[in-house]
């Protein structure tokens, strides 16, 4: 029976890719990198914001400079992203519901963005009430798709293997899991294709499917 759930957060609990997306494409400008689309954007994110960057800011002349443009994009990525955080974010449909309603399990979150950004989103969304937990890239030794993350939530709740699962819409979230050898639940509805998830114990189409599912597991 499962006790322990990992949620990933965004394409998962929280569309948040268009606030993402603008707070890119802000923080890009100066170097003339074209704008990105939400759905581009939507394919990129998922190691963290600092990976990224390191991937989109253009070559420059020296170590130095590439060093120093990279801190130029994260700070303008920041301070965009602080001020945009949930203009365009929603939950998707029935998160909080379904939440509130999966009574005995101890709820986490595990995200590859910030803690304090992930624990800013859930509360402004209504839905930060509903977890013992809440870790971001910040916040853990190695990021996904290392298993160590849940292998150290696993530990901190003082759960077993077979009573853990995690919930995400991408491979980051995949890999992880099944690294750490629990349960894997695929969502199909967030930002990457339903392929990303082989490897899933099971995937689903709609968040409200969790009720039926997790007492399957």
């Amino acid at each position: 029976m499962l006790k322990l759930l990992i949620f990933d957060l965004d394409g998962t609990l929280a569309d948040t890719s268009r606030d993402i997306t603008d707070a890119l494409n802000y923080s890009l400008q100066p170097f003339g990198v074209r704008e990105y689309s939400v759905e581009e954007t939507k394919l990129m994110v998922g190691s963290g914001i600092s990976e990224l960057i390191k991937a989109l800011v253009p070559p420059q002349p020296s170590p130095e400079a590439n060093a120093e443009a990279r801190e130029t994009v994260i700070n303008r990525f920041l301070y965009y992203y602080d001020n945009h955080l949930t203009v365009h974010t929603v939950l998707y449909p029935h998160v909080k519901e379904t939440l509130a309603n999966l009574h005995g399990y101890k709820k986490t979150v595990l995200s590859n963005k910030r803690e304090k950004y992930s624990n800013d989103i859930l509360e402004e969304l209504s839905i930060l009430e509903n977890f013992d937990l809440v870790w971001g890239s910040d916040s853990v030794r190695e990021k996904k798709p290392s298993p160590v993350p849940v292998f150290d939530l696993i530990d901190k709740f003082n759960v077993v293997k077979k009573e853990t699962a995690i919930i995400g819409d991408s491979n980051y979230d995949v890999d992880a899991g099944k690294a750490a050898g629990i349960k894997v639940i695929g969502v199909s509805y967030g930002f990457r294709t339903r392929n990303y998830l082989e490897g899933s114990d099971v995937i689903i189409d709609s968040f409200n499917e969790l009720i039926d599912v997790i007492p399957e597991l």
